[in-house]
Parts: structure tokens; C-alpha cells; sequence
């Protein structure tokens, strides 16, 4: 391509930064928090993208200029340069992917395909009250694994997050730990047991409220540990606006 071309792409490449940026649509790609550097990366782009116009423009003979639109042809010795292969402009279909269709975030074949990302926390901060208490799913796993429990004792807990299914049918609560990016997102995962809905359809979002149970299991993927959940009561939610949870990596 052309330094044109390569301008057109550069300025739809940043102009799809920005929209993402702009719009809740980044979160299906990175944490909260890079947003300003997604917005900022998205004007530079552009302003790459108009000053090639601009230099070229600039440094280019006028009568080079009449030539190549007439002929269709490049500025090579004695003007037979081959034209650019049409080709490279299927180059531009990923960004007009990324404009006009927003992707789902990551869901329950990825997390049934990865081993749980449970880490052990730095600390065990004293639960405030409430009843239920409102957890993350990384924060119950925790304290369910590496605290046995003891400061979810005689506590009803209330936890968001989608379902997943194994290959016998056997129902977890997940989230997705975000680091940088949704390429990094490994997934923390709550089995559940007690008062379960029968029917469960994979990338549902559930709120479910019970009680912590000293049964667990082994992720089959990797071997880490996933706890159990004490299930009393459990309705569908709407998605949240940030699918990702980046509460257990602060």
C-alpha cells in the first residue's frame, strides 16, 4: 500500500481506538483503568495518519501527483511502477469489525477450558456487616480456600457471576480475573450446590445468596482448588457493565 493507503488505514485504526475509548466497548478488551492511555493512543493515530497526508502532499512534484491519478500507477523509475495489490486493503475489515460489531466478552467455554486463576490473597480484611454481605467471586474463593472458611463462618453471602457448566453437567459461578488485558483474563470459579435452579443455560448471569460449605473440588484443568457455595436462594441479572473482575489483583 501506498503511504496514502497507509495513512486511511492508520486514521480508521485510530478513529476505532476512540470510539472503543469513548463508549463502555473497551471493557471487552482492557481493565477500567487503561482508558485514558486507550483515548490518548486513539488521537495520536490519527494525528500520525493526517501528517503523513500532510508530508506527502507536501514532498511530492505536483506533476507526479497528475501522473499517478491519471494512470493509476506509482512514482517508480520512468513511471512503470506496478499498482498495489487490491489485496491489502482487506487489511481495513478488521477495523471496520471492531466499529461495527461488538465482540461478547469472554464466558463459559473459556473458563471451562482454563484452570482457575485462584491466587492466595495478601490479607484477610475483617467483612463489614450486611446480610447478606455482598462478595466478588475472587474474594469468597480466597478466603473459602486459603482461610478455611473461618471469617465466612455463620455469614450469608451474596455473589454475581455467570454460569458455566462442566462436562457432566455440574454448575460453577465465574468470573474472569483481568490483569492488563481480556488475552491475559483467567477464570475464578465457585461451585454450587444446595437450592440450584434445575435449569441453568451457560453465560447466564446469576446472583445467588448462601452460605459457605467446607466441600470443594479440583479444577480438572490445572488441579487448583474451587470451593463450594451453600446455595438458599439464586435469580438471573442483567451483565454488569464490566464483565471482568480486577478486584483480586487490586
Amino acid at each position: 500500500m501506498n503511504r496514502k493507503a497507509q495513512a486511511i488505514v492508520l486514521f480508521l485504526l485510530g478513529g476505532a481506538v476512540l470510539r472503543a475509548g469513548s463508549t463502555d466497548l473497551y471493557l471487552r478488551y482492557v481493565k477500567a483503568g487503561l482508558r485514558p492511555l486507550l483515548l490518548a493512543s486513539g488521537v495520536v493515530l490519527m494525528a500520525a495518519a493526517v501528517a503523513t497526508v500532510w508530508y506527502e502532499r507536501r514532498t511530492r512534484p505536483t506533476g507526479e501527483e497528475v501522473r499517478e491519478g491519471r494512470d493509476g500507477r506509482g512514482g517508480g523509475e520512468g513511471g512503470h511502477a506496478h499498482r498495489e495489490p487490491r489485496v491489502s486493503w482487506l487489511l481495513v475489515l478488521p477495523l471496520f469489525a471492531l466499529i461495527l460489531v461488538a465482540p461478547p466478552a469472554l464466558g463459559s467455554y473459556t473458563a471451562m477450558h482454563t484452570g482457575t486463576a485462584l491466587q492466595r490473597p495478601w490479607g484477610f480484611p475483617t467483612l463489614p456487616a450486611g446480610d447478606p454481605l455482598p462478595l466478588n467471586v475472587a474474594d469468597y474463593a480466597g478466603r473459602a480456600v486459603y482461610d478455611h472458611g473461618r471469617s465466612l463462618e455463620h455469614r450469608r453471602v451474596r455473589i454475581t457471576g455467570f454460569v458455566a457448566l462442566d462436562g457432566h453437567g455440574a454448575p460453577y459461578l465465574v468470573r474472569m480475573a483481568l490483569n492488563c488485558c481480556a488475552a491475559d483474563a483467567q477464570p475464578v470459579k465457585i461451585g454450587l450446590t444446595g437450592r440450584v435452579p434445575a435449569v441453568l443455560e451457560p453465560d447466564t448471569w446469576l446472583q445467588v445468596v448462601g452460605t459457605y460449605t467446607r466441600k470443594r473440588t479440583r479444577d480438572p484443568v490445572g488441579g487448583g482448588a474451587i470451593p463450594y457455595l451453600e446455595v438458599s436462594r439464586s435469580r438471573p441479572v442483567p451483565a454488569p457493565r464490566d464483565p471482568y473482575d480486577e478486584s483480586w489483583n487490586g
